[in-house]
């Protein structure tokens, strides 16, 4: 699976786990030239505190495109650590 925004790969991984739709990537198959951690979070009964980062090809910003859960709740340990992405960005096989 490869993460695509503006015709970069963000991420590549044959080892993504998908839980509500959303491929999760191994952190360390992600291209940490494109992400910067933004200030945005979020929260999920069942998953935990999600923290976002910004995505950024060619200078331009896509805010809050990619999240993870650092310390996911018990539930959702198989996803901790790993990203998923939203807002534009495509999931492709």
């Amino acid at each position: 699976m490869r993460a695509i925004w503006k015709n970069h790969v963000l991420a590549e991984s044959s080892e993504t786990v998908i839980v509500e739709g959303n491929h999760y990537f191994p952190s360390e198959s992600i291209n940490d030239d494109y992400f910067k951690p933004c200030q945005k979070s979020s929260s999920c009964p069942w998953k935990g505190t999600a923290s976002y980062y910004d995505v950024i090809v060619e200078g331009e910003t896509n805010e809050g495109a990619a999240w993870y859960y650092a310390d996911a709740k018990e539930k959702a340990k198989n996803i901790e650590g790993m990203v998923a992405f939203w807002r534009g960005v495509e999931i492709v096989s």
